[in-house]
């Protein structure tokens, strides 16, 4: 059987076993920040816990592979497509709640800037930060986003957490500690979905708070371009000492291009695509900018972009 022949029937047996909840051939690029890049071959918006365990069967049965789309803010799909099952929570995992001892718990697919306005009107302090980062809450818990000081692990208590990979997923709860938490990274797995989070927030002053969110805001509507891109494209590679946006401009790349995609004349970190352009443009821009750091400066730069759909890409 050939390649292309062996993977209609793999997605053939996905939709069977996922009985009418997938849509074929949903475009991806429109789902993340960078607006390009083909489609996914399966797409599931799952509203309850019976739908992910219907796409972990599914991937059990066709050996296909599952991506989790939040807000696709550090996403770049391939321009051929995702030939695998999408699944989106943001209809399932799109609560909030605090209690009386200043916990907000909230579901994965909560925006982040929606979750530091809301809990900041409520009066709490400690999540502020979070209103400049274009992720959902389950990505920024698999990533430790952060920024202005803080991040995920700061706050973090416990997450729910379901596994489709696993040979009988069920929703388990896991201390903050036991994630693996570091530097834009963590220990869960691609196939371990986010349903929700606990943070521990403080009492704060609602006016404060959100003087501050404005800040945020401002400082980054003066600092950060705006269009299609990801955010920061790499990781600090000595966090509050060396960054890669300070090293990819001593090397005059700001303004660097390859077809479509070129490095921000605003943010040297930030690589930017145009409307209708090719994520291989983008994509050929990254890993221009990685190789000509590392010959340049000697810092291997590490990517925060998740490359799918590419065929030479883990």
């Amino acid at each position: 059987m050939s390649t292309v022949a062996s993977s209609l029937d793999a997605i053939e047996r996905a939709a069977g076993a996922l009985e009418g909840r997938a849509e074929r051939d949903i475009p991806l690029g429109p789902l993340t920040t960078y607006r390009v890049g083909g489609a996914a071959a399966l797409f599931v918006r799952a509203t309850s816990i019976d739908d992910l365990l219907a796409v972990a069967a599914a991937r059990r049965a066709s050996g296909l592979s599952v991506l989790v789309v939040g807000c696709g803010s550090n996403l770049l799909v391939a321009d051929q497509g995702f030939p695998g099952i999408a699944l989106s929570v943001a209809d399932l995992a799109g609560d909030v709640t605090v209690d009386d001892a200043s916990v907000a718990r909230a579901g994965g697919g909560v925006k982040l800037p929606v979750l530091a306005r809301r809990t900041a009107a409520l009066g709490l302090t400690g999540f502020e930060w979070a209103v400049g980062v274009p992720g959902s809450v389950g990505g920024a818990v698999k990533m430790n986003a952060g920024g202005h000081g803080s991040d995920m692990a700061a706050c973090l208590l416990d997450v729910e957490v379901l596994d489709l990979a696993a040979a009988a997923p069920v929703v388990a709860t896991r201390p903050a500690g036991a994630l693996g938490l570091r530097f834009r990274a963590s220990d869960l797995g691609d196939d371990e979905v986010v349903l929700a989070a606990r943070l521990q927030l403080a009492p704060g002053d609602q006016a404060a708070s959100e003087a501050s969110i404005s800040e945020i805001v401002r400082w980054r509507r003066e600092h950060q371009p705006g269009g299609q891109n990801c955010g920061s494209v790499f990781v600090n590679p000595v966090p509050g000492e060396v960054s890669a946006g300070g090293l990819i401009d001593g090397l005059g790349l700001r303004g660097f291009s390859i077809g479509t995609a070129w490095v921000s004349d605003k943010h040297a970190n930030f690589v930017q695509a145009a409307d209708g352009g090719r994520s291989a443009d983008v994509r050929a821009v990254i890993e221009e900018v990685r190789s000509r750091v590392a010959a340049g400066t000697g810092y291997q730069l590490r990517s925060e972009v998740r490359l799918v759909g590419f065929e030479d890409a883990s």
